[in-house]
């Protein structure tokens, strides 16, 4: 899938484009069916919620799945990031955030630029997020919220909260959401929340500020998040786990745009379980690239 040059220019503008209803429903089926089997692991791979069992984050999915693995290489994800960056991309991070029903907790105000930054020692912000839908998103559900042309700012000030939630995040200081708010239009357009059907695709800025309030609906929203970065902007350090910043920076080779539901074969590496090196970190830079593939 190619951007038009009117699609660039407004990613460049707001920091976000959505794709309503992009995949159908017979794709998203086969990405759904995949998930409770996932969600029932009890392995470090699956986060839970601070005071449930729901899930709230399952990592690493595309290396033991083979839906999410072929998810992983769809063109419709995967070419319009390579059109931004200009270059061959590899997979920072692979995750299914579960938004469930009743229980789904806050995300808070945040860069993803910002911990990849602080935590992976990632050079630049030049890589992104693309998330797809697997349940209807609604105003009820938690939708994520963006602050348009925040990306604009570069990385912002942030604290490393590790007591909100389950999950640490660089969060952002209420006093600057405000500013960035009014600056972006205030009541008129200062925040924006993309809500669509299943299968809806979302492309982001990874310095776009957003955020997602916790679900008390009776509805699960359920998204998977891929996390591209340019091959020449490899993480240097490995401080966090291998299976939430992978350490394979191989470029990726899309799929045929049919593979979802043509099922072409895909290699699982983590298909007979979680490998121990995927628990080891190090707070050492790393050397150049060839030295840390494995």
């Amino acid at each position: 899938m190619k951007l038009t040059p009117q699609q660039i220019e407004r990613f460049d503008s707001d920091g976000y484009l959505f794709f309503p209803g992009l995949f159908t429903p017979a794709e998203v089926a086969e990405l759904q069916a995949a998930v409770p089997a996932l969600y029932a692991r009890r392995e470090a791979c699956n986060v839970r919620e601070k005071d449930s069992d729901a899930v709230r984050t399952n990592f690493a999915a595309h290396l033991c799945s083979e839906p999410f693995a072929r998810l992983a290489r769809h063109p419709r994800m995967v070419g319009p990031v390579q059109d931004l960056l200009g270059e061959p991309l590899y997979m920072h991070q692979f995750k299914i955030n579960g938004k469930m029903a009743f229980e789904g907790d806050v995300w808070q105000w945040h860069q993803d630029y910002g911990t990849w930054k602080n935590d992976d020692l990632m050079p630049t912000e030049r890589a992104m997020n693309v998330a797809i839908f697997l349940d209807d998103v609604n105003e009820y559900n938690g939708p994520l919220m963006f602050i348009p042309g925040s990306h604009r700012l570069g990385v912002v000030d942030a604290q490393h909260d590790r007591t909100t939630t389950s999950y640490p995040l660089w969060t952002i200081d209420k006093t600057l959401i405000a500013q960035l708010v009014e600056r972006a239009g205030g009541k008129h357009g200062g925040i924006v929340s993309p809500k669509g059907p299943a299968g809806s695709m979302i492309l982001f800025h990874s310095c776009l500020v957003h955020a997602s309030s916790s679900n008390l609906s009776p509805w699960n929203r359920i998204s998977v998040y891929l996390s591209l970065c340019a091959v020449s902007n490899h993480i240097r350090r490995f401080k966090r786990p291998e299976y939430i910043a992978h350490r394979d920076f191989t470029p990726i080779r899309c799929l045929a745009d049919d593979c979802l539901l043509a099922r072409p074969p895909v290699e699982l590496p983590w298909g007979q379980g979680m490998p121990a090196r995927a628990l080891e970190t190090s707070l050492d830079p790393i050397g150049a690239i060839g030295e840390t593939t494995p």
